[in-house]
């Protein structure tokens, strides 16, 4: 390949696999590949994929042969394919798919230019892929791929927790966590280029510092990165529910910068569901967390994510968790059903639940969740709450939407706008004045200013 190819690259999965593909992106676009926005310019297509769950690997599989068909017409020249469905199944993909032109593992994203430049037509599809130990820091190239008011900080890779169903240590290596400093240099980097949202990242934002040597925690990473200008809001995601310290909580009181939100993926309530899925000890019950969490001045506001399915869950066990969800009243929740991933452990255990069972159990619950949902959106009536806009929906392309500060980037619900007028990346006081199951609806206060 010649250093003017043009790339076109298509991210599938988790917001962790966005901020590799931007990795990519950025080392590309810094060696002379030139990069465009549809496949229709392309000459090479490069598909970043995810493979944590079955569903994830059908997509990629779908995508990816999609890919292979326009190169068969000759729309493209060259399909390479990087991420976790690589990782996940190896060499074999040489045989299953062999129109593909190279590979790359989780843990050579640096490596991409090696895989773009290196291919051969009559040589066999470079496979750059080893035990995952990468760790990316604020010294590689990082192209957004999205607005430029919003990022993701990615601030450790892996996970060392052995949890039954999961695929993800496989897949990504043990935790290991970005230093301090580099956190900080990018993210001062993120808002000399006008981000106003950092949304921190990993398998366990918890767990971060623990495996440093100098003795840095997630504490001390937001006590750092408050102190700088032009960062607005800073959100946690995917906190373990071990991991929410009283100190943690009194930041998320006395600092305004971070967001009152914590997503927390509790995955079950019952004791013998959630041993059996090799989740670690529960230091505190979770409706104790959630109580605690609660109790704060600031009403912080919950996201958890929760699996129904599993070996073992009994319909009474699953009406346990069914009131668990009344109870605790989250703000936002998703529900996923079991997933037999051939290499986890659970895969071994009787299968006790049948998938079509699962899926009405997940719809049970999301039921529960926008009886919740709805009224507490009715709450917000009347109220005037500050929105970072976003641009203009897909759906209506006529209002322009945002989100609160308790409203994470793509998986929570949103604010509708009617009225009032503003540009994408501005934070705007907006007054409530419908609410449905899952979004608001308001206008812009111009008689306040942000």
């Amino acid at each position: 390949m010649t250093e003017k190819s043009t790339v076109f690259l298509i991210s599938l999965g988790c917001a962790k696999n966005l901020v590799d593909s931007e990795n990519m992106l950025g080392i590309l676009s810094s060696t002379g590949f030139r990069l465009v926005s549809r496949t229709e310019e392309a000459e090479i297509v490069l598909v970043n994929t995810c493979g944590f769950i079955q569903a994830a690997v059908e997509e990629a599989i779908d995508t990816i042969l999609e890919v292979i068909n326009l190169k068969k017409k000759g729309a493209v020249k060259t399909v390479f394919v990087a991420g976790c469905f690589v990782q996940r199944y190896g060499y074999k993909l040489l045989r299953e798919i062999p129109e593909v032109d190279g590979w790359l593992g989780t843990g050579e994203i640096h490596r991409v230019v090696d895989l773009l430049s290196n291919h051969h037509p009559k040589a066999p599809p470079p496979f750059l892929i080893g035990r995952p130990s990468y760790l990316a820091d604020h010294t590689v190239p990082r192209m957004h791929a999205g607005p430029v008011h919003t990022s993701y900080l990615k601030i450790a890779e892996g996970c060392s927790h052995r949890c039954s169903f999961c695929t993800i240590p496989t897949l990504r290596g043990p935790f290991r966590s970005r230093s301090l400093e580099s956190l900080i240099a990018e993210a001062r980097h993120l808002a000399d280029l006008g981000v106003k949202e950092i949304n921190l990242i990993a398998q366990d934002t918890t767990q971060y510092g623990k495996d440093l040597e100098e003795g840095s925690c997630l504490e001390d990473l937001l006590e750092r990165l408050v102190q700088l200008n032009g960062i607005r809001w800073i959100r946690l995601l995917y906190c373990h529910p071990n991991g929410i310290s009283s100190r943690l909580l009194d930041l998320m009181d006395s600092e305004d910068a971070i967001c009152p939100y914590l997503d927390v993926p509790f995955q079950h309530v019952n004791e013998k569901i959630l041993l059996s899925m090799g989740r670690d000890f529960q230091e505190e019950q979770p409706m104790r967390l959630i109580e605690r969490v609660k109790s704060r001045a600031r009403n912080i506001r919950l996201r958890t994510t929760l699996m129904v399915g599993f070996p073992g869950e009994t319909q009474a066990i699953f009406d346990q968790l069914c009131n668990f969800v009344r109870t605790a009243e989250f703000d936002h929740l998703g529900v996923f059903t079991f997933s037999k991933e051939k290499e986890t452990a659970a895969a071994r255990f009787p299968q006790t639940v049948t998938s079509k069972e699962a899926e009405r159990r997940r719809d049970r619950i999301m039921v529960i969740q926008a009886e919740i949902a709805e009224r507490k959106n009715q709450e917000m009536v009347g109220q005037t709450v500050s929105v970072l806009l976003e641009g203009t929906s897909l759906e209506t392309h006529l209002l322009l939407q945002g989100r609160t500060s308790t409203m994470a980037p793509d998986v929570d619900s949103r604010v509708l706008i009617n009225k009032g007028k503003g540009i994408p990346g501005d934070i705007v006081p907006v007054l409530i004045k419908e609410a449905h199951p899952y979004d608001l609806l308001g206008e812009i206060r111009t008689d306040i200013r942000e």
